[in-house]
């Protein structure tokens, strides 16, 4: 399964996911399902990705195919996000049915993405492209895309994420997100990548990948464990509690 995040504030785009890719007792593997593909000045994009593996490595593969042979339409081409958006729904189109036809076994070739950055100066967007072809931007109440295995960490993103969060504190509750969600589904797990992007900034970003031991990712847990605790005793008492 796969837990990814993309966050849209005023100061700027946090990302966020983790890198398990098939889980069993005896058989774990991590492939990163972040993408950045970045011309420092001018564009940056980072792309997220959800359901088969052979789809999601497919099209990115053909992403950068397109960026090598200078084609027509290619990431650094498109005038804008939607264009953008567009052309990877089409690539994600075109593998998947290449894939299906040739599948003897009915295997679900789907693949969803979460799309985000900035062009120039216009305003940083992110998308969710679906497997059909066709894509949503986050809502202004949640500024938030989810894919994959999303109901463990969406409450404390509905409570926290607004469009006037701090970027550092967005990136906190993205993490705090993916940590509740790891906690809950063994199917999810790290490494846990994490991408900062400040607005106009057009760069790489601030990236981090945090594994399972990192000193950081296990401070951040233990004092969201510790702060939920201290926030259930101090909930008001019963009338008949002394």
């Amino acid at each position: 399964m796969t837990y990814c995040i993309a966050i849209n504030t005023e100061q700027g785009l946090v990302f966020c996911s983790d890198s398990r890719t098939n889980a069993g007792f005896d058989n774990i593997s991590t492939y990163t399902k972040m993408h950045s593909f970045t011309w420092p000045g001018e564009r940056s994009f980072v792309l997220l990705s959800a359901g088969n593996l052979a789809t999601t490595q497919s099209v990115v593969k053909r992403l950068w195919s397109d960026i090598e042979n200078a084609l027509p339409i290619n990431l650094y081409s498109v005038p804008n996000m939607l264009a953008a958006s567009d052309y990877i729904a089409s690539v994600s189109a075109a593998v998947q049915k290449q894939h299906t036809e040739r599948d003897t076994a009915a295997t679900n070739f789907e693949a969803t993405f979460i799309f985000g950055g900035q062009i120039g100066m216009d305003n940083p967007e992110t998308l969710l492209i679906y497997p059909q072809g066709n894509y949503i931007h986050e809502s202004d109440a949640h500024p938030f895309l989810q894919i994959g295995e999303i109901k463990y960490g969406k409450p404390i993103l509905d409570r926290i994420i607004k469009r006037d969060t701090p970027l550092e504190s967005a990136a906190r509750c993205a993490l705090v997100s993916m940590n509740s969600t790891t906690r809950s589904n063994l199917t999810v797990g790290p490494p846990i990548d994490l991408l900062i992007y400040r607005k106009n900034a057009l760069d790489f970003g601030q990236r981090m990948t945090l594994t399972e031991n990192d000193p950081f990712a296990k401070q951040l847990a233990e004092a969201w464990n510790q702060g939920l605790v201290h926030a259930l005793e101090e909930l008001p008492h019963f009338p008949w509690e002394s």
